[in-house]
């Protein structure tokens, strides 16, 4: 079946939206520890700042779950999964992890996580993958090695890397539960109510973990201070909720529709990046040499690997001949369109509508 010049340029524009909504949510999710610091800092247990942020975001997500009520139904295990894996299990271990080992060690095997994805995508769903996106995988991990100076105090407790890798593994979770987590009821509408239910579900666990009745709640009602400057602890933790979470959860879902797993997880690599800068501009943290040449390090590994694999819905083959619609299935070309448009032309379930409003192909 020929590639029509509509269908590739398609593909083009959903992979640049996809890019952008995973730069936000980057953007987004790296802005959460500025915010969060100077609350912790004002006497916030940090549990107690991950429980306020999931809480207050499955609240404003609220809605939206009641309007997708059926997902409860139809996909308890993917909303009971995200709720456990993409919210609560991320937040949980990394808090804990930081505990026993230093901060930057922690986010580093955090950060792990596109690696385990791509391994996940190779050994687990056995579909190849190019060298340039594991080239890509690598330099963002070194990169990242760089940004938060693993170096500058290592000290080696197997709990706490345990925990750090619990981290990174329910990072994965997120990565992949996100992929599959359009196939309930409406295309477009889906990853809302998944979010929704997830961050219902997290808030529940986290409220168990957290117990936040012994909070001091009247460090809500006061100042933080912000490197210098007195900011309202209410606006802040309004930033946390609102754009760390909100924002955050909903365009990191949608890009990976439009990206794949493997993409999207390196182009989260940029978070720990955009963290330390804001950390620099807006706390006074300042960026040594080595953290300013693993950001770059960090870009270019981003960049290598969201161009070797085309966005989800594409017909663009990544190497050798592996082709299909999103490129990473072991058919050829002609079976991977054959399967997003139907051997007659005609479309499969969702059809090329149905890829035009989620960005997505056929699931992996």
């Amino acid at each position: 079946m020929p590639v029509h010049t509509s269908e590739i340029s398609r593909g083009n524009r959903g992979r640049g939206v996809g890019l952008g909504l995973a730069l936000g949510s980057a953007v987004a999710f790296g802005g959460s520890g500025v915010a969060a610091k100077p609350l912790i800092e004002a006497g916030l247990d940090p549990l107690h700042v991950v429980w306020l942020r999931v809480a207050g975001a499955a609240l404003v997500m609220l809605p939206l779950a009641v309007r997708h009520r059926r997902l409860v139904r139809e996909r308890p295990a993917l909303l009971a999964g995200f709720g456990l894996l993409a919210v609560a299990g991320v937040q949980a271990c990394y808090f804990a992890s930081i505990s026993r080992i230093p901060v930057g060690v922690a986010l580093l095997v955090e950060y792990l996580a596109p690696a385990l994805v791509l391994g996940w995508v190779r050994f687990v769903q056995r579909r190849p993958v190019t060298r340039a996106a594991a080239l890509g995988v690598v330099l963002a991990v070194g990169g990242l090695a760089c940004v938060v100076e693993v170096w500058a105090g290592l000290s080696f407790d197997v709990l706490g890397l345990l925990l750090a890798l619990g981290a990174a593994c329910c990072q994965v979770g997120y990565f992949v539960l996100s992929d599959q987590g359009g196939d309930a009821g409406e295309a477009a509408p889906a990853p809302l109510g998944v979010i929704a239910y997830g961050l219902l579900v997290g808030a529940f666990v986290l409220t168990l973990v957290a117990r936040p009745w012994g909070m001091d709640w009247s460090v809500l009602g006061g100042g933080a201070d912000l490197d210098g400057t007195t900011v309202a602890a209410s606006l802040l933790l309004g930033w946390i909720v609102l754009i760390a979470t909100v924002v955050a959860y909903v365009t990191g879902v949608v890009s990976v529709r439009r990206l794949s797993p493997q993409v999207a997880g390196v182009v989260a690599c940029l978070e720990a990046v955009i963290a330390t800068v804001l950390a620099w501009v807006l706390l006074g943290e300042h960026l040594s040499a080595p953290q300013i040449i693993g950001g770059a390090v960090v870009l270019c590994g981003a960049f290598i690997a969201q161009t070797s694999a085309p966005a989800k819905g594409s017909q663009t083959p990544v190497a050798h001949g592996v082709g299909g619609v999103d490129g990473l299935d072991g058919r050829d070309g002609r079976d991977g369109a054959d399967r997003a448009g139907g051997s007659d032309g005609s479309g499969d379930s969702h059809g090329v509508e149905g890829e035009r409003l989620s960005g997505r192909g056929t699931a992996g």
